[in-house]
């Protein structure tokens, strides 16, 4: 549900992962669960399903499908609901993004192609968004990808065309990488003031804040909300002591399960948080993803600890 007012998207989403059960099919009633405990979190505006948290490039879109209806027969009076779009084909990504539309999606976040990491055009990534634009009537979602993310980030000027189409209300900006944040944000700001520009590096949740962010979508937010939500009000409000100890508890998860080598490791450790709190019965990943080694949830189990420590 989008709320009345005149910035509707801004504020904190949670990326979230999808609880998997033994046949690797999406864990409806955990799934339901979840979210249901995290709409109650005060200061939440939304959900992002099926990003890259939630496994969009090896869920196929029937899973998808399943997951937005869950999440629009939970939430959807409640929350925003974000659906990820994640195709190699134009075609294939207009369709998908109709039947998200259908399923309950309130805005469409357009994920760039794997194959772009190879060879990107301007005018074919203009026509990728414009074709799920032709296809539904919901907001869309920009992605920035990170710098170190191979031909998948955009350029300056492709990132300020997509910022002018029309509908196009936010950007996650995800180059993890504070330099190209700024002037990212910058870029957005001067081509398109009513595009909303969420900091979403989870380890440098801080800096972007107080550089300037509309809210964040992140996954660390479907794991231990409070202090993301804490973080962005406080650098809000002015109180940067405050802040500070917000990302004092933050960084050590997210340095856990984003830095630590090998970073493609991020969704299962994620899900193994969720598992350790009681969330997920269990961290079960899509192949080829594997499951996070019985030696790193220690390492978690301490992050999370420092994590959810009293508020500042």
């Amino acid at each position: 549900m989008i709320p009345a007012g005149p910035d509707p998207f801004h504020g904190i989403y949670a990326a979230t992962p999808c609880p998997l059960d033994g046949d690797l099919a999406p864990d409806e009633p955990t799934l339901a669960a979840h979210l249901d405990r995290l709409a109650g979190v005060p200061g939440l505006a939304g959900f992002l399903l099926n990003g890259h948290a939630g496994e969009n490039a090896a869920m196929s879109h029937s899973d998808q499908k399943r997951v937005m209806a869950v999440a629009a027969e939970t939430v959807g009076g409640r929350s925003i609901l974000v659906a990820g779009v994640n195709c190699e084909n134009s075609l294939d990504a207009a369709r998908h993004a109709r039947a998200m539309e259908a399923a309950g999606a309130d805005a469409l976040m357009v994920f760039p192609p794997n194959g772009w990491a190879l060879h990107q055009d301007e005018e074919g990534v203009v026509g990728h968004h414009r074709r799920v634009l032709d296809a539904t009537g919901a907001p869309v979602m920009l992605f920035q990808a990170a710098v170190g993310a191979g031909g998948l980030a955009y350029p300056a000027s492709t990132l300020e065309r997509l910022a002018r189409l029309p509908r196009v209300v936010a950007i996650k900006e995800g180059s993890w990488e504070v330099a190209a944040y700024e002037e990212h944000r910058r870029l957005v700001r001067s081509a398109a003031p009513g595009v909303a520009v969420m900091g979403s590096g989870d380890e440098h949740l801080f800096t972007s804040c107080v550089i300037g962010s509309e809210g964040s979508i992140v996954s660390l937010a479907a794991v231990i909300p409070e202090p993301i939500i804490g973080l962005h009000e406080a650098v809000g409000a002015g109180r940067l002591d405050a802040a500070r100890a917000f990302h004092e508890r933050i960084y050590p998860l997210a340095r856990a399960v984003y830095r630590l080598a090998p970073g493609g490791r991020a969704t299962a450790r994620l899900k193994t948080c969720l598992e350790l709190l009681g969330h997920f019965p269990c961290d079960r990943v899509l192949p080829p993803a594997i499951a996070t080694p019985r030696d790193e949830r220690p390492r978690l189990e301490e992050a999370l600890d420092a994590a959810l420590a009293s508020s500042p």
